[in-house]
């Protein structure tokens, strides 16, 4: 028996069954405790655009370090929120920003500090973690902090999904990214709880006031907002000025728009060195593309904006091998042989052909019956090969029905149809996070009618397809050229 989820963070709910064997499940939405034309958003809208007298300072204190390249771009309120200006005609591929390491907040920053000593270094704590508690101590100093002028342009909120309030996310019901934001927060709710009780409560000096967990959450999404996505992980850092470029979807360099570089005599001062990827005339902004591969949901959680482009519209299709299964460790064998597991995830992308072993997958976790013969040890590694192509009407009929059943029930479990969201969308004004949520939950119904029309397809050509025994016969030789089988008296 095969497991389907509309995402594994929530509890499971039973589909209809099938007149031959139970369907997929589908791991429908709870409550919680990409659509809009091509605007251009910010890597974080600020809710409250930084005073004429804080960018001042910003600028002054990126002079006195020795940040920029010549005046080349400008820090400046833009209509996004803030971003890069540029101050001339600027080629592509022309250095526009460089930020010496000593104003970057990393690894090495935090293990230089108080908060490094206070743990050891830092080393013991996740990345993100580490970085999080020195941007949240070195705000609490104040005007006594070295980072004191980039502190002070930072936003109180992006758009993103994280910060969302009740209300806000009742609009994305139904919806994989619902189910991800709220995932996201109880992650964020435990690491906080964890640093609380270990760091935070005992180093009082280091940090003056209660710490909340609105606070720790604030820290995570400007280092999830604002980090390039290559400086994740262990290489994560917050990197002032050349974080304020903005995304445009008009960009479509696959190419990395920086570099570090070694700087100074004998290269020893580690510089990250921004450039633009397109023609930038004077006084226009310098945009970057952030990420090409990532979905609107993941555009919502990360940066809080969207795109009204299909390539941007998935939705992620979750399919497990049940334990109850009787085939249960023979399937689970063969998925392990060919790189996959238990659970197998699967992004079907708004008009593009489904990933090339969702197909293999969804065969093996619906063979049963006379079908079983190909889990026996002598088929073992021959088996893929056979599930790439169909096995029987009835096993292909299996994952017809299942996946269509599926795509009806999440479908059912979204508050508006796909025609009233482009209703919503067209209407003028429209709140940023209202936008993105019908972006988000209009871009997975769409999804979802794609993977059903796959399947209703799939189901009417279900006569006319090639099975594994007449493969068999051909290859046996029992089969001529017009279909028929070859008998020998």
């Amino acid at each position: 028996m095969a497991t389907l989820y509309q995402h594994h963070l929530l509890p499971l709910q039973r589909l209809p069954n099938s007149p031959r064997r139970p369907p997929p499940r589908l791991r429908l939405p709870t409550k919680p405790s990409r659509h809009h034309n091509r605007q251009l958003r910010p890597r974080a809208a600020a809710s409250t655009t930084a005073t004429v007298s804080a960018m001042e300072d910003f600028r002054r204190w990126l002079a006195s370090h020795g940040a920029g390249d010549g005046g080349k771009a400008i820090p400046a309120a833009v209509p996004e929120g803030l971003g890069l200006v540029a101050a001339r005609d600027l080629p592509r591929g022309e250095v526009v920003a460089e930020v010496p390491k000593k104003l970057w907040m990393d690894a090495d920053a935090v293990a230089a500090s108080d908060i490094g000593r206070a743990c050891g270094g830092g080393g013991g704590l996740r990345p993100w973690v580490a970085v999080a508690l020195l941007l949240l101590s070195e705000v609490a100093r104040g005007a006594d902090s070295p980072w004191a002028p980039y502190l002070a342009i930072l936003p109180r909120q992006t758009d993103s999904t994280i910060f969302w309030s009740e209300e806000e996310l009742l609009e994305i019901q139904g919806t994989q990214l619902l189910s991800t934001t709220v995932g996201v927060k109880e992650y964020v709710q435990s690491e906080f709880d964890s640093v609380q009780a270990e760091i935070i409560s005992t180093n009082k000096d280091l940090f003056p006031g209660s710490i909340t967990f609105d606070d720790f959450l604030w820290a995570f999404g400007m280092l999830r907002s604002r980090v390039f996505p290559e400086l994740r992980g262990d290489k994560l850092a917050l990197i002032p000025f050349a974080d304020l470029v903005n995304h445009s979807p008009n960009i479509t360099s696959e190419g990395s728009s920086w570099e570090i570089k070694g700087k100074g005599l004998f290269g020893r001062e580690l510089m990250f060195s921004l450039r633009t990827p397109v023609n930038v005339k004077s006084g226009q902004q310098i945009y970057i593309q952030y990420d090409l591969d990532k979905s609107n949901a993941e555009l919502a959680l990360d940066y809080g904006f969207v795109e009204s482009n299909p390539s941007r519209d998935s939705f992620t299709v979750t399919l497990e091998i049940s334990e109850s299964d009787p085939f249960y460790g023979d399937k689970l064998d063969i998925a392990e042989a060919n790189g996959l597991g238990e659970t197998a995830y699967f992004d079907v992308i708004l008009n593009e052909p489904l990933p090339p072993q969702m197909l293999p997958y969804l065969r093996l976790l619906c063979i049963g019956g006379t079908d079983a013969f190909l889990l026996e040890a002598l088929f073992r590694n021959s088996v893929w090969g056979h599930l790439e192509l169909p096995l029987s009407p009835d096993n292909e009929e299996s994952i017809c029905q299942a996946m269509r059943d599926a795509c009806k029930s999440a479908l059912a479990d979204y508050h508006t149809t796909i025609e009233e969201d482009e209703e919503l969308s067209g209407r003028e004004n429209l709140q940023p996070r209202l936008a993105i949520a019908i972006g988000v939950r209009a871009g997975e119904k769409k999804v979802l009618q794609h993977i059903d029309g796959i399947f209703k397809q799939r189901e009417e050509e279900l006569d006319g397809l090639e099975y594994y025994q007449e493969r068999r016969l051909k290859d046996l030789g029992l089969v001529s050229d017009n279909g028929e089988i070859i008998f020998w008296e």
